[in-house]
């Protein structure tokens, strides 16, 4: 046990800068950007309307519906409601979604013609991850804002282009450990929520992990598979698992515990934590310690089956 500072600590604002035709455009943190307007509303096509999409309008029923009310005639499209203002004031679909900084409309909102939407949505969507974000910690287990939980601790987060990454708490990789080996799924694979989707493997003990979320695996964190510890040291970063699809990306979510739940639930866990490590090693220290990295390696009398059972859910 070490002493426990009770601190939120916040990363610094930063942006990400992307090079496109000799030019830096700037990328903006979304870690809220479920509370921000949807793009018919940034364009002045309808009143009110906060997106609750993640800014992926092409699994968006809102977003199809006034498409289809375009088509009939009812209502104008928010790229013609762009076209109407100022060429100076033509501000690009992903200004209006404020993740990248005021840039104008070069195409007249023709975006499968724009070479800067193509690199914005292969590119800087699908490689930055979540840039900089709020982190709390209870008892010195990291939790994110922004992040989703599942219980069997692992993490879901919505990126830039629609797909969910997927990782390991910090709780369960302190928990168990540096894995030997992370048994991911190859790409292609169908994950089922909560069903055994992968697992971890430390020395002769293994360990199944539940999928969070339904989904296809797109992208798996090969610099992970090759070197475990990478989830350890930075499990909301770098540390990512893999990134699945999924078509219902509002339904999925919605499924998991959000910030505020899941803060709650790791604040339970650590308590069940403590009273298992009491009956092996006695009573706990009452001064708000921490517990160290690497539980199960710093007390051999806990049980492996045991520990995954209760956190991980195995069977």
């Amino acid at each position: 046990m070490i002493p426990h500072r009770n601190t939120s600590q916040a990363t610094d604002n930063r942006d990400f800068q992307g090079m496109l035709g000799n030019q830096v455009w700037a990328l903006t943190s979304d870690k809220k950007d479920q509370s921000k307007p949807c793009i018919w509303m940034s364009s002045g096509a309808v009143a009110k309307k906060q997106c609750n999409n993640y800014f992926d309008c092409t699994s968006c029923k809102y977003d199809s519906a006034m498409e289809q009310r375009v088509a009939d005639g009812k209502q104008i499209s928010w790229q013609n409601s762009m076209r109407k203002r100022e060429s100076m004031e033509r501000t690009c679909r992903h200004s209006l979604t404020m993740r990248i900084a005021p840039r104008v409309c070069a195409y007249n909102y023709n975006c499968s013609s724009c070479d800067f939407d193509q690199y914005f949505e292969d590119v800087i969507s699908q490689g930055t991850g979540r840039g900089e974000f709020a982190m709390h910690t209870i008892k010195g287990f990291d939790l994110p804002e922004g992040y989703f939980f599942h219980n069997a601790h692992t993490w879901a987060v919505v990126e830039n282009g629609g797909s969910i990454k997927v990782g390991l708490d910090d709780f369960a990789l302190k928990l168990l450990g540096e894995a030997d080996a992370l048994d991911l799924p190859l790409t292609g694979k169908e994950l089922k929520r909560n069903v055994a989707g992968w697992g971890l493997r430390r020395k002769d003990h293994l360990a199944d992990v539940l999928a969070p979320v339904n989904g296809v695996i797109v992208q798996v964190n090969e610099k992970v598979r090759r070197d475990p510890g990478r989830a350890n040291r930075d499990p909301y970063g770098d540390g990512w698992l893999f990134s699945v699809h999924n078509s219902d990306i509002k339904g999925t979510m919605k499924a998991l515990m959000d910030h505020q739940e899941s803060m709650a639930w790791t604040g339970e866990e650590v308590n069940r934590l403590e009273e298992m490590i009491e009956t092996v090693a006695g009573p706990m220290a009452t001064d708000g310690g921490i517990l160290r990295p690497d539980i199960y390696g710093n007390l051999p009398g806990l049980d492996w089956h045991q520990l995954t059972r209760v956190f991980l859910k195995n069977r």
